[in-house]
């Protein structure tokens, strides 16, 4: 395999990477607006377990601003101080993938 093609495919996983995160946290954002409404209609809600396997997934970002933008789940400090601190973890997760993806590719050049 040719430093291209590694290149090529660094760049590729890179694209996934980032195409997942914009979808999980748009999805993320989503559930929040749902649990909301469904709230307001006092209709059966979205489970805890589900909201916070979707922020597991690397979606803690769209759920806190879903959760700021609707003011839900804003009084329950597990969701107020834990989706907070879940996201920054996130964030610095892609922040140190992204830059030893870009270092890496540079060591192959």
């Amino acid at each position: 395999m040719s430093i291209e093609d590694v290149t090529k495919r660094r760049v590729e996983m890179l694209n996934l990477l980032m195409i997942y995160f914009i979808i999980i946290n748009v999805i993320g954002f989503y559930i929040m607006r749902a649990d909301k409404a469904k709230a307001r209609k006092n209709e059966y809600r979205i489970s805890e377990k589900t909201l916070w396997l979707v922020a597991l997934f690397l979606g803690a970002t769209g759920m806190t601003l879903g959760m700021k933008t609707f003011r839900h789940k804003t009084k329950h400090l597990q969701f107020s101080i834990g989706l907070p601190v879940l996201a920054l973890l996130e964030m610095a997760l892609c922040i140190y993938l992204l830059y030893s993806f870009v270092i890496s590719g540079l060591a192959l050049q």
